[in-house]
């Protein structure tokens, strides 16, 4: 069951859907590709089911939802390395050990590409 967050996520995710197919008079959207970084406070597979249940009677309606994870990648200032975090929001160096809240990545929610006919 989704949650009411990611609801609202996808409708507007529709909206924009909807708005882009008018300005490109497209007549079905085949496939939409959404960025999720891993540190977002998104789950993906919330958003797969709101767009299941809001999609319908929608120019979206059967159209392929991918979803592309983005890792979360931290810059620690102290090595200048750049490393993948697992999770949490807490970030430990692996190379040297100290902490960084430097997130170059992870963070992205992005609508990154609609294909219409």
């Amino acid at each position: 069951m989704p949650r009411m967050h990611e609801v609202g996520i996808m409708e507007s995710a529709l909206d924009a859907v909807r708005r882009e197919a008018q300005a490109q008079h497209a007549q079905r959207v085949e496939r939409i590709v959404l960025r999720v970084g891993a540190i977002s406070g998104v789950e993906p597979e919330s958003l797969r089911f709101a767009f299941d249940a809001l999609a319908r009677d929608t120019i979206a309606a059967g159209a392929r939802l991918d979803i592309e994870n983005v890792p979360a990648r931290v810059h620690c200032r102290s090595c200048a390395e750049d490393f993948v975090a697992a999770r949490g929001f807490i970030f430990r160096c692996p190379r040297c050990g100290d902490f960084s809240g430097e997130v170059r990545a992870g963070r992205e929610l992005e609508l990154s590409r609609i294909e219409f006919t």
